[in-house]
């Protein structure tokens, strides 16, 4: 069969259309040969994800991003996708930006909701959400650091300056003399050390003997120890013990008025008679004070004595009468 040049110019142009249209399909991510659903997601920020990304689930490509769009009532960002019919998940799945590698670029994912919700279907909008990419987390982590080194900074900046201020010329000086004289003690203190090293094998014998005597009156004193604890201790607390208890009873004894010694302490009467007699000697102590002639008689010429006349202020004749 001839066709004429018109039908085959007219079969290479709609040839070259069906290309172009397949073509673009497929550079803008919009393949026409298969079946796929839209679905939406809005985000306050895209963090540079652009038109043509790929769109996976559990790390399988299964549709493209088709476009994004800025709304104008709030600012936010609303993105279409595609995915393949073979993928059906849940309603309450949601549609996560994450960095698709090291170098930058982020990507779209569904994560799933195995919940046994309502699927989703085509045209609905997804819940959304971020996933904190490798570079934002360590920039998290660098941020408090980077103001702790800057403070850092200017406090050893700070430090340095007040270190210049204290090490000024005569401080330096002053070090200088300290270590100076830091150094002639260390040199004292060595020589000394000398000295006692000559001083001790010097009288390395006389030690040795010093701690010989030292131990033999260890081992005396351990001994003596031994022998102490090894004596009949029992036997001489049941003689205290006997010793306490007989002078318990004497004085229990002198309490209940037994014994001379008792009865002294206890009647009355025997207390009385001690205390007149008392007063009795004393008055006549007194009165042998006061008037002697009336008990010893002497004359030197062998006259006559006189007869004694008691005085009118006689105590004993008072208390005579």
């Amino acid at each position: 069969m001839n066709l004429s040049k018109e039908v085959k110019t007219a079969l290479l142009v709609i040839a070259g259309i069906a290309l172009f249209i397949s073509g673009y399909s497929f550079l803008k991510s919009n393949p026409i040969w298969q079946s796929s659903r839209t679905f939406y997601a809005v985000y306050q920020q895209v963090a540079g994800l652009v038109p043509g990304t790929s769109v996976t689930i559990n790390g399988l490509t299964v549709g493209k991003i088709q476009r994004i769009k800025l709304l104008k009532n709030t600012g936010n960002l609303l993105v279409s996708f595609t995915v393949e019919d073979d993928f059906p998940f849940s309603k309450n799945s949601k549609a996560v930006i994450y960095e698709a590698s090291f170098i930058g670029g982020k990507a779209l994912a569904v994560q799933l909701a195995l919940d046994g919700a309502t699927p989703a279907k085509s045209g609905d909008t997804l819940q959304t959400t971020y996933k904190q990419s490798f570079t934002e987390a360590i920039e998290a982590k660098l941020e408090p650091l980077q103001d702790n080194i800057q403070s850092l900074i200017v406090h050893t900046d700070s430090l340095v300056h007040n270190i210049n201020k204290v090490f000024n010329a005569k401080n330096r000086n002053n070090l200088e003399a300290g270590l100076a004289n830091l150094n002639q003690s260390l040199a004292s203190f060595n020589k000394t050390t000398s000295t006692l090293d000559i001083l001790i094998s010097q009288n390395q014998q006389r030690l040795t003997n010093t701690i010989d005597n030292f131990e033999m009156a260890s081992k005396n004193l351990t001994t003596i120890t031994d022998a102490i604890t090894k004596a009949d201790i029992e036997k001489f607390i049941t003689d205290l013990q006997s010793t306490v208890q007989g002078l318990n009873k004497m004085m229990g004894g002198i309490a209940s008025g037994e014994g001379s010694l008792g009865k002294l302490m206890n009647e009355d009467g025997l207390y009385q008679s001690l205390e007149s007699a008392s007063s009795q000697l004393e008055l006549l102590l007194q009165d042998m004070r006061l008037n002697p002639k009336r008990y010893v008689h002497f004359s030197l010429f062998g006259k006559r004595s006189k007869e004694y006349q008691t005085p009118k202020n006689d105590p004993a004749a008072a208390n005579k009468n």
